[in-house]
């Protein structure tokens, strides 16, 4: 009888011998356009006992992160969450909410993440329009404006922190453009929420998200988003619902807390650890103060500006006003494989910095200086490794 028992539970594929192994991850400097390093103090907070995602402890802890994010967005949006996933998550569920098939988007080119915004609105039938400027170029107001006139979209796009260009977008002025022509304003701050200066009551902005993985420099897998009340009205009076049930805000706003109802209903499973790192990094963000942490990145920024065009590196975005400090873009050197640089500088330096994303692919290198990585000593060490290479690599004689 027990033999038959054994029979019966037999495997036929054997446990992989990969899993055999004990795994530990290689310590780098996390100089590319994020993920950026974790510090001690948001490793451990991401250590601590996992508990219940609807336990009392669990939502207090979201009220904290609703907070911080209201801090870090400078809003008083009562709708403000951390959708569970990457800033491409909550890219989606400000489109998949705002947006009902057939109606019109405006998306504002000018990188990859105009182009993605783009191609997720027309994924779900909407009627989109894009305005397009070269790499490393941005809009006019007028420009903007006169986009509006033209195509009447219920929704306009526009990246403030453009990280596969390395600028950074002016946003005074656009909300109130948007507001003229009864159209809600979407600004993606992935790349630059804490690390520039941004206002999301002030600026007009109806919907704003980022990511957990750049300045706040927690692991990938979290993402702010907030909506205005103007927005709000447009989500929760929609005549169809929206396409992601994961994303749908009707649930989500009810699982954060926002909706005013007296219970919250199970919706997801939330990354309990992930929350817990999302918060330290927010609370690190407010003990250090986001006027501290815009002036830092400014001057680290400036200082690596000054030091490669000292080493004769030219910056990929010529306006200074519009260059993107946490995300810097440098033309890549004339002559040389920007491949073998970034190689070079990952085995010799133990050092990530990347090359061009999108329509800045074979233009660029993109140093990322972001949150407790934005200081003297990280680009010092970057600019090192970048002489290094620079010496050592293959350079063509055309």
């Amino acid at each position: 009888m027990i033999h038959v028992l054994l029979d019966k539970y037999q495997v036929f594929v054997p446990p992989p011998k990969c899993l055999q192994k004990t795994f530990v991850a290689p310590q780098r400097h996390m100089f590319g356009p994020g993920p950026s390093n974790v510090p001690p103090r948001i490793l451990a907070a991401g250590a601590e006992p996992i508990i219940g995602h609807m336990h009392p402890e669990m939502l207090e802890i979201m009220s904290d992160i609703k907070s911080g994010i209201q801090y870090a967005f400078q809003t008083r949006n009562n709708m403000t969450i951390a959708v569970s996933g990457t800033g491409h998550t909550a890219m989606e569920c400000a489109i998949f909410n705002a947006v009902e098939p057939g109606e019109g988007v405006l998306t504002a080119v000018n990188g990859i993440w105009g182009e993605r915004a783009a191609e997720m609105a027309e994924r779900i039938g909407a009627r989109v329009n894009s305005i397009v400027t070269s790499a490393g170029g941005y809009f006019t107001n007028e420009e903007i404006d006169q986009a509006l006139t033209k195509h009447k979209p219920v929704l306009f796009f526009l990246t403030h922190g453009e990280s596969s260009t390395g600028v950074v977008h002016p946003l005074d002025g656009i909300g109130d453009i948007c507001h003229k022509h009864n159209c809600l304003c979407l600004v993606d701050c992935v790349a630059s929420m804490g690390g520039v200066p941004l206002y999301m009551d002030k600026q007009g902005i109806d919907i704003l998200y980022s990511g957990s993985q750049k300045v706040l420099n927690a692991p990938p897998g979290t993402a702010p988003i907030s909506f205005s009340e103007r927005a709000c009205q447009k989500v929760f009076n929609r005549k169809t619902k929206p396409v992601s049930f994961f994303l749908d805000m009707t649930w989500l706003a009810n699982y954060w807390g926002c909706d005013g109802k007296p219970a919250r209903i199970y919706h997801h499973t939330a990354p309990v650890s992930a929350f817990y790192s999302l918060r330290e990094s927010l609370a690190i963000l407010a003990e250090q103060g986001l006027e501290n942490s815009w002036q830092r990145h400014k001057e680290v920024a400036e200082y690596f500006h000054e030091g490669l065009e000292t080493m004769g590196l030219k910056l990929f975005v010529k306006d200074k006003n519009a260059r993107l400090p946490t995300v810097t873009t440098i033309v890549a050197p004339p002559g040389y494989d920007w491949k073998e640089i970034t190689s070079y500088i990952m085995k010799n330096h133990n050092l990530e910095i990347s090359g061009g994303l999108g329509p800045s692919v074979g233009q660029v290198l993109r140093v990322g200086l972001m949150g407790g990585n934005s200081s003297k000593a990280s680009v010092d060490m970057v600019l090192e490794a970048l002489r290094d290479a620079l010496r050592y690599c293959h350079k063509s004689k055309v």
